[in-house]
């Protein structure tokens, strides 16, 4: 039997049809116990189509299932898709929140003008993910350090080869209950930095959230995680001399007179959300905050003479992460005394506080989903 879901103003109406098959309690609650991130599915995911002729239609929730595609969808062959990352969390008197998602909603849509699909409208966005935590409410974990992780994402799944944007495409929306990104939880992590590979150049996609972007990053993360550490860090590919991103975090750095610095937008970065909102709560604290080129070179130099006193990355699913030491294949650097520091301690409680709502919005970044 399926019913509707009235959405945000200008959204369209999501049919729910409701999964013949949900989890019982006890499943439920047996698959919400030790949650680490991105294993376990909500009952329900969201789909809606394009098409060249009809644009936007067909808004529905529906049993989390396999998709069925075509051997000639052009996703397949040409990598025409984006996606998203954002959490809901529940708050201490059971509702549930989504932090900063009209920002996600718009960078759906940059992401999906670089990559030539159609834009969502962020009211249909922000409709879907209301839609979905709704009936699925009970999959959003009420344990501090845990959330329901949603994952919007768009591809094209016409079937034809040839090389030119789809003339239709799918949108769909699963949901994830999950623990920390990492499993040492709040803890400093060892960045590898690659200076043979690199994740996107001038004019390409980087900026867009497409998963050839990450594809790219699983060779270096591999050789990452041989010379035991957690992540790989990218340098601009046009000099291989200043820092740009982490493989899925952007990253700072904090200066011995207190200043924070973070390597400024230059098309091959993804802008984070969580990167953004940290600005504005170092700006909104009178810390003194530089978005600027920064060398290789020049953390060697200030790392080894103490003037950079913490660095540390930050995105949705980790929130912010200390980093203890820097690696590469001529170096071997810890950072101050490899622990966490202060302003890295700060901004993950202030952020965490806010998201669960155990602090005040100022900013009003928190939107109720249920």
């Amino acid at each position: 039997m399926s019913s509707d879901l009235s959405s945000p103003s200008g959204a369209p109406t999501f049919t729910v049809r409701p999964s013949a098959h949900p989890r019982s309690l006890a499943e439920r609650e047996q698959a919400l116990t030790d949650l680490a991130f991105g294993t376990v599915f909500t009952d329900h995911m969201v789909r809606a189509t394009w098409t060249a002729e009809n644009g936007w239609h067909d808004e529905r929730v529906v049993a989390y299932e396999p998709i069925s595609l075509d051997p000639a969808a052009a996703v397949l062959h040409y990598a025409q898709e984006i996606f998203e990352g954002l959490k809901a969390y529940r708050h201490a008197d059971g509702s549930v929140w989504a932090f900063r998602p009209d920002a996600n909603a718009s960078r759906f849509a940059a992401s999906a003008h670089r990559l030539a699909l159609p834009e969502l409208p962020a009211e249909h966005f922000l409709g879907s993910i209301e839609a979905l935590v709704s009936t699925d409410m009970e999959w959003v974990p009420d344990s501090s350090g845990s959330s329901l992780y949603l994952r919007p994402f768009m591809f094209a799944s016409e079937p034809f080869l040839g090389v030119r944007p789809s003339k239709q495409v799918d949108y769909l929306l699963i949901a994830s209950p999950s623990g920390p990104y990492f499993t040492s939880g709040f803890q400093p992590v060892s960045i590898w930095v690659a200076e043979d590979y690199h994740r996107a150049g001038p004019g390409g996609t980087g900026a867009a959230k497409c998963g050839g972007n990450y594809a790219a990053s699983l060779l270096p993360q591999q050789q990452a995680a041989e010379h035991g550490c957690a992540q790989v860090c990218f340098l601009d590919a046009a000099t291989n001399t200043y820092l740009e991103e982490l493989g899925g975090m952007n990253v700072f750095l904090v200066t011995d007179d207190g200043a924070v610095h973070t390597p400024e937008l230059s098309g091959t970065i993804l802008e984070g959300v969580t990167r953004r909102s940290i600005l504005q709560l170092l700006r909104d604290d009178g810390r003194e905050v530089h978005e600027r080129p920064i060398t290789l070179a020049e953390i060697k130099e200030q790392v080894d003479s103490g003037r950079i006193t913490e660095i540390f990355a930050c995105g949705t699913a980790a929130v912010v992460t200390p980093v203890g030491h820097l690696k590469g294949t001529d170096f071997d650097l810890t950072v101050a005394d490899g622990e966490s520091g202060a302003i890295t301690q700060w901004l993950y409680q202030h952020l965490t506080d806010l998201q669960y709502g155990r602090a005040p919005d100022p900013h009003g970044w928190m939107r109720r989903l249920a």
